[in-house]
């Protein structure tokens, strides 16, 4: 069976039906455009075929690009991957334009055969890019379907004619959500977007009676008509002009310039409108293979398409543990993140027990579900009945009884050894031997929490990051006597929840904190010298951090840091290498600047919570230098403080994998997404220039820059991390 095959009907309609062989949603492979472009020439020849069809034999049209079609294309000119890329590109776009003008005389636009897509689901990517080139798009009234172009996401733009023919379609206002933001619609909201032209029951009757009644001006695209304006106006024409320049502002503002494929995407959008229609088919073509050339571009892929969906498979899990679907979960602790964690659960449809020392607090924990469940109605994403369901879901109950009966326990209790023991302990007498016990802790090695456990063995950590329902990441964390059932159940919740899990081994602050802890005490270090506290934020967003480290401290509250600073300090004695930091970290907390809670912080804040901006009252403290260091240097303090804490990490057997260091510094903390992560970022500059600056940077600064022993090694023999550790499953 090919990935396309063709059925001719009596009644002239051609019906293309895109079926790819084992895969549960349609992905386009380097063979199967010769397969599609065969049999759109076959039916354009034969006079008996009255139009065309292009459907799928799926519930969903397609999911976008077989990724390894790029890695082809490069291969496919030899030393010459740029060439190899452009001409395959040209050659889709050959093939989406032969579909697209169907036979029509190129000078009167007449006799050609109409062309209509039937899109039963989901269609994304080249999935939509192959709808556009149709002259008529028939979705289903399938509400669970999402249809759009979501490459920007992956560090790439919709480089197959998408680009260009939406803009033309709608206008580069409008197109704007959708290409810059990747923003996906279901089918209705698509035809209210423009995308699509109709919702119906049956998408494929209702394409074959288009297709049997339409004329020939039905078939002409606004762009091949004479006399086409762009919708909004074009760059040259006065309306159209501030569109630009607003876009620009836009996407400069946003990304900092440090993601490479939204510039490509709004300089094709940009040159394309000037010029005909092919030629700006080819402008996009110049400027996809541009962005496909990038090293940023191949690590956002490989991070946060392939990596990130390989983990969420479940690459990481022990292969020989039966399924551990989780039916019924404990959660202990019903603040924040006790009520978020029941929340995700619901959601997922499994069965909640949310636990409190008082029916008051336990209630208000089950609240959250229901005020998030309310905002679901009124934004029309679930039904009442949905919702009510959801929060059915949660017993909200200080009886510790009402846990028997659960698979998996969640302690989300203070940040207290002691506390968190006598929960175990408590938990233990009521459940049975098959129950797992997850602790979600930031900061408390799992190892010695496990002291409390009738079965240490079935005593694992589950990290969540705050707040539980907006971020993707969580970590799991193996305790030195965690089994293998204990991982699965753990991994195969996760999935449940719709989250991006990482398994990290148990040591101090595990994975995310040991790297993101260093991060803001670097900028708190900085500000302690004198260096300006606008360098120092202005710095990491403009080499692609979402956050500063001033705002995120005061985000996270100052408080909790020098509790952390405190607990830290304890265990390590002599060891503890951040003293210069506890005092700028101290000063703040006795001064009363909390952060964002305490309407002061490293910003200030007006009544409603709202930066105002950066303190006076720490200027005047710490007050700055009167020489600055250049960008280069603060950026590179800042990313080199996190990326040597990744390869520690590596190099202690912390992490297992090296894609999830990648993924998990993206999902949990926001490391340069341009990048593709911290050891992606080394492979970028390479571990030669990355030893070298590491000496600098140690002569400079301090021994926490010292040379990972591993990266030297690597330096040595000129070596990455994803050619030394990946292989075939950091790039399959």
């Amino acid at each position: 069976m090919s990935d396309f095959t063709m059925t001719k009907g009596d009644d002239g309609v051609a019906v293309i039906t895109w079926d790819v062989p084992g895969k549960s949603m349609n992905v386009m492979s380097m063979e199967a455009w010769p397969l599609l472009d065969g049999l759109i020439d076959d039916a354009l020849a034969d006079e008996a075929v009255k139009g065309i069809v292009i459907t799928s034999g799926k519930d969903s049209f397609a999911g976008g690009m077989d990724l390894n079609v790029i890695a082809k294309m490069k291969e496919s000119a030899g030393d010459d991957p740029a060439r190899g890329l452009f001409e395959g590109i040209m050659n889709a776009h050959g093939i989406l334009r032969k579909l697209e003008r169907a036979g029509m005389d190129p000078k009167t636009n007449k006799g050609g055969k109409p062309v209509a897509a039937a899109l039963p689901g989901t269609a994304l990517g080249i999935g939509l890019e192959i709808p556009l080139a149709c002259h008529r798009i028939f979705a289903a009234d399938n509400p669970k379907a999402k249809i759009g172009l979501p490459e920007i996401m992956v560090g790439i733009f919709p480089g197959m004619g998408g680009t260009t023919r939406l803009v033309r379609k709608m206008g580069a206002m409008a197109a704007s959500p959708l290409l810059l933001e990747g923003k996906l619609n279901d089918p209705k909201g698509a035809m209210r977007a423009g995308v699509v032209d109709e919702v119906v029951e049956d998408p494929l009757a209702a394409a074959k009676a288009w297709v049997l009644s339409a004329t020939d001006a039905d078939l002409v695209k606004p762009w091949d008509a004479k006399g086409y304006k762009m919708p909004g106006g074009a760059p040259y024409h006065p309306a159209g002009f501030m569109t630009f320049v607003g876009a620009s502002a836009m996407v400069n503002g946003k990304t900092k310039g440090v993601y490479p494929a939204a510039k490509a995407l709004l300089s094709a959008v940009y040159e394309g409108a000037l010029v005909p229609f092919e030629t700006a088919l080819k402008i996009e073509a110049r400027w996809f293979t541009n962005v496909l050339m990038n090293p940023s571009s191949a690590a956002m892929i490989r991070s946060l398409f392939i990596n990130k969906e390989a983990l969420e498979k479940g690459a990481v899990r022990p292969k020989d543990v039966a399924d551990q679907k989780v039916k019924k979960v404990g959660v202990l602790g019903a603040g924040m993140m006790g009520a978020g964690i029941a929340l995700v659960s619901a959601q997922a449809g499994i069965e909640v027990v949310l636990i409190d020392q008082k029916q008051e607090a336990a209630d208000k924990g089950k609240a959250y579900t229901e005020a998030h469940a309310q905002k679901g109605v009124q934004r029309k994403k679930v039904s009442e009945e949905q919702a009510q369901a959801m929060v059915d879901r949660i017993t909200a109950t200080t009886d510790y009884d009402a846990l028997k009966g659960c698979d998996l326990i969640i302690e989300a209790v203070f940040e207290d050894p002691k506390i968190k023991a006598e929960v175990t302990k408590a938990v233990d007498a009521v459940t049975g031997e098959d129950c797992i016990f997850a602790t979600n802790t930031s900061t408390l090695p799992i190892s010695e929490l496990a002291k409390a456990s009738k079965d240490p063995e079935r005593f694992i950590g589950i990290h969540f990051f705050s707040p539980v329902e907006k971020m993707l990441l969580v970590e799991i964390i193996k305790g030195k006597e965690t089994g293998d059932v204990a991982v699965a159940k753990a991994l195969d919740y996760v999935r449940q929840i719709r989250k991006t899990p990482i398994v990290v081994n148990d040591a101090r602050f595990f994975y995310a904190n040991r790297c993101i802890i260093p991060y803001i005490n670097e900028g708190l270090r900085m500000v302690k010298e004198g260096v300006s506290p606008a360098l120092i934020e202005n710095a990491a967003k403009l080499v692609g951090m979402p956050l500063g480290p001033l705002q995120l401290v005061d985000e996270t509250s100052i408080d909790l840091g020098a509790k952390i600073a405190r607990a830290t300090k304890a265990a390590m004695g002599d060891a503890y290498p951040d003293g210069e930091v506890d005092e700028v970290i101290f000063w703040m907390e006795e001064q009363g600047r909390l952060g964002r809670k305490a309407n002061a912080g490293f910003y200030d804040y007006d009544d409603k919570g709202k930066r105002t901006g950066l303190s006076e009252a720490v200027a005047k403290q710490y007050p700055e230098a009167a020489e600055q260091p250049d960008l280069t240097l603060v950026q590179h303090r800042l990313l080199f403080v996190q990326s040597l804490e990744a390869v520690r990490a590596l190099e202690e057997g912390v992490l297992m994998d090296i894609r999830e260091g990648d993924v998990g510094a993206i999902l949990g903390w926001g490391f340069a997404p341009w990048s593709g992560g911290p050891l992606s970022w080394l492979d970028m500059i390479g571990a030669p220039y990355a030893a070298e600056r590491c000496d600098a940077l140690e002569a400079a600064h301090g021994p926490r820059f010292q040379c990972p022993e591993l990266l030297r090694e690597m330096a040595d023999k000129n070596q990455s991390f994803y050619g030394r550790f990946g292989g075939e499953k950091a790039a399959a």
